[in-house]
């Protein structure tokens, strides 16, 4: 029987993991720091991680280690050539969180449009019920349909971004970051001519050495005051120092993130915006709809499955 080892459960929210913990001995650890790696996987024939890095010096001392799965789809947090060297198989999850990561960015997209954030805590903080008329124009507020959505990343998650703009009326086009040419739904772009010409930026891409600092100050500075920037991908590819200061200075009129450059973020000056109105964030869990978390854990039951079976 295989011994299966979760080192961060906790990332799974609770769900029903039956599907996994029938396939072996199981050993699960709410999360795993560093230097407790080794110890806990003695022994075992499967690894799970989430987040918990796995690097080679770890997997040269854990001589029973056949298969890691990694319950996401990037695979950063391990070291693929030393697996790769040691002949241990590495099995990510794809497709689970398309659907909610897609229903938050256009969420994100009418957040911002609408300054939902404000509108609530000035009913909530009880402004609204001292108000001596009926309607609160603190903020500015445009619609979406009619808008120019550029899409950083044309993958499935931006595919469904782009159905979903298009469903609101907006005008797509993508920018191709790995630079292959596809027949698409949608016209592509250059990077600068695109940030230009966009009202709305998501980004959707995976981060690697093409990605990584993609969007910094001077693409945040050609795009138009009033343009809304979205990162639901990897903290990395927009520069955060450079983000802060163009909503600072108005480069960019708004922007949500869902992602970081090291998470949890301890320190930023996306802490310090003037007006935090700017910034809508949320703690890397555009992903984590409850039957997103579901698909994820089929997928990675499915890597064991198969994986045992030789497939």
């Amino acid at each position: 029987m295989n011994k299966i080892v979760f080192l961060d459960e906790y990332s799974i929210a609770g769900r029903d993991l039956s599907s996994i913990t029938s396939q072996g001995e199981y050993v699960a650890y709410e999360n795993t720091a560093k230097e407790q790696v080794v110890e806990r996987l003695k022994g075992a024939d499967v690894a799970i991680t989430n987040k918990v890095v796995i690097d080679g010096d770890a997997m040269r001392q854990l001589p029973d280690l056949k298969l890691i799965c990694v319950a996401a789809t990037g695979m950063n947090n391990v070291d693929l050539e030393a697996a790769k060297e040691l002949g241990i198989v590495v099995k990510n999850a794809v497709g689970y969180s398309t659907t909610s990561v897609a229903e938050t960015t256009l969420a994100s997209a009418l957040a911002l449009a609408r300054n939902i954030v404000y509108f609530d805590e000035y009913f909530h903080d009880g402004r609204y019920a001292k108000a001596d008329r009926a309607f609160c124009y603190d903020r500015f507020t445009f619609e979406i349909r009619g808008k120019k959505w550029g899409i950083i990343g044309l993958g499935n998650i931006g595919r469904e971004v782009a159905r979903l703009a298009s469903a609101f009326g907006c005008e797509v086009r993508y920018f191709s970051t790995s630079g292959a040419k596809r027949e698409e739904a949608y016209p592509s772009m250059e990077l600068k001519e695109m940030l230009e010409w966009c009202d709305i930026l998501s980004v959707h891409s995976p981060l690697n050495e093409r990605t990584r600092g993609l969007v910094g100050r001077e693409e945040l500075k050609v795009m138009k005051p009033t343009a809304l920037v979205i990162n639901v991908a990897r903290g990395g590819i927009i520069d955060e120092a450079a983000l802060a200061e163009a909503l600072d200075n108005g480069w960019v009129a708004a922007a949500a993130l869902d992602v970081f450059s090291v998470e949890p973020l301890r320190e930023s000056p996306l802490y310090n915006i003037k007006d935090r109105y700017r910034l809508l964030a949320s703690p890397h869990n555009a992903w984590s709809a409850a039957e997103a978390i579901d698909r994820l854990i089929e997928c990675v039951a499915n890597n064991i499955r198969t994986w045992h079976e030789g497939k």
